[in-house]
């Protein structure tokens, strides 16, 4: 039988903490068992802007962090035989494969073997055309910023295979991370659905950093957390027979219990029997969660079933402007002051030719649960008299940046045109992207991996 595979997460979005892969990677080592270090950057958005700043500059439209986070780490794990996989090439793979490359030659290393795999970019002619055809009038050809298909891991475990040091992908499923490489370390066969489900499995309970180690979890007072401003990322250890263990980085504050482990299981799966990915279907319907010692659970008895024929597509389309602007009102009366400000708000943009909705919300009173109609705003909230701390937000999403810019104008205006007592305005605004999922025949999408030089 063949030994365990250790994998660790070294992020769960574009954004995370750059110094929590440094002890994933200590545990690692230490362990002295077959590791992999996986990075998941990579959301809708994330990519979506990826490739509008591919756009703009070519070389740029990766993973904004990648220097930050590869530094601390690539050392270690090309000393010791430990390959990174991570969706950090988002809208360029290559682009982030070449700086790999010169983020190494900076650090003083021999060049990694440095893959990319690519395949899930449909923002070609011939990738346009097909989802036109699938989406008919749902796809805005004059608005289309890009296209991308949620390809699965058989390029990573190739890639791997062929002695990548470094995998560089795109908008792969996000526990295709963790399959690729337990399919080059066990040597599975790719219709061995139970335990492709057991590895994408443990993809899913590391994807998301240090939600499945208490960070996402705590609630102080009903699920406390020790130590959670030093919250340890996950590790699994992936079995031959499919069993997975789930613990997190020694020395490190959080925790690995039966809730944190059931609550990331449950995360973003809508059907626990049929969770649908490029490479299974996986079936939790029967799982067990076991608690082994502390910050150690044990996940068994995972089914699979055969991978669907089609696989997820999203596509982008520019979406106009969106604009915010807040401003804060303090002290007695607070939440009528606001209220006022949003009705000259609306009045001034009516006057200004624009009547268009916008969105209001009074943080610290009602926003959260509010909604873009406003019908909970426009309600007195139970205690809002009582409210001393009130800050407005207005928001509008427009096709015209004039628009758009009209209604921060006003927010600023407030300063001196009143009610009484509001500061702190801050405004933004910018590009508002669409976007639309379908499916695509799986036969459309060709993922093949290639190695940058």
């Amino acid at each position: 039988m063949t030994a365990p595979l250790l994998i660790g997460s070294g992020a769960g979005f574009s954004g995370d903490r750059t110094d929590a892969a440094l002890p994933v990677v200590r545990t690692l080592i230490a362990a002295g068992q077959p590791a992999a270090l996986i990075f998941e950057t990579l959301a809708e958005r994330t990519l979506a802007l990826a490739q509008l700043a591919r756009r703009n500059d070519p070389a740029q439209g990766y993973e904004p962090l990648l220097d930050a986070l590869l530094t601390p780490v690539l050392a270690l794990c090309v000393q010791h035989g430990i390959p990174i996989i991570g969706n950090f090439g988002a809208a360029n793979p290559r682009a982030a494969a070449r700086r790999v490359l010169q983020l190494a030659g900076e650090l003083g290393l021999p060049a990694p073997r440095v893959a990319v795999v690519e395949g899930d970019d449909l923002s070609h002619e011939a990738g346009r055309t097909l989802l036109q055809g699938i989406l008919g009038a749902a796809f805005d050809a004059d608005r289309f910023v890009c296209a991308n298909a949620y390809i699965g891991a058989q390029g990573i475990a190739a890639a791997l295979a062929d002695g990548a040091q470094v995998v560089v992908c795109g908008r792969v499923a996000d526990p295709a991370l963790a399959v690729g490489p337990a399919m080059e370390h066990f040597g599975w066969s790719w219709d061995d659905w139970d335990r492709l489900a057991a590895a994408t499995m443990a993809g899913h309970l590391l994807e998301c950093g240090a939600q499945v180690s208490g960070g996402y979890f705590a609630d102080p007072g009903m699920k406390d957390v020790p130590d959670v401003h030093a919250v340890g990322f996950p590790i699994a250890q992936l079995a031959d027979d499919g069993g997975i263990e789930i613990f997190k980085a020694a020395g490190t504050g959080g925790c690995v219990d039966l809730r944190t482990v059931k609550e990331q299981l449950l995360y973003e799966v809508h059907d626990p029997a049929a969770y649908l990915t490029p490479d299974v279907v996986a079936d939790i319907g029967t799982v067990t969660v076991t608690q082994l010692a502390p910050d150690r659970v044990a996940v068994r008895n995972v089914r699979g079933h055969p991978r669907p024929a089609q696989l997820k597509a999203n596509v982008f389309s520019h979406g106009g402007w969106l604009a915010e602007g807040e401003i804060s009102y303090a002290g007695p009366n607070a939440a009528a002051r606001a209220r006022l400000a949003a009705d000259i708000l609306r009045k001034r943009m009516r006057l200004l030719g624009h009547d268009v909705p916008i969105r209001f919300d009074l943080i610290g009173v009602v926003s959260v649960l509010a909604d873009d109609a406003g019908t909970m705003v426009a309600q007195p909230q139970p205690h809002e008299a009582e409210a001393q701390d009130v800050r407005l937000r207005a928001a509008l999403a427009h096709d015209e940046l004039a628009v758009a810019q009209a209604l921060l104008r006003e927010v600023n205006a407030l300063y001196t045109c009143g009610p009484a007592g509001g500061g702190g305005v801050r405004t933004a605004q910018r590009a508002r992207l669409n976007a639309v999922s379908c499916l695509v025949p799986r036969e459309a999408v060709a993922a093949a991996h290639s190695f940058i030089a």
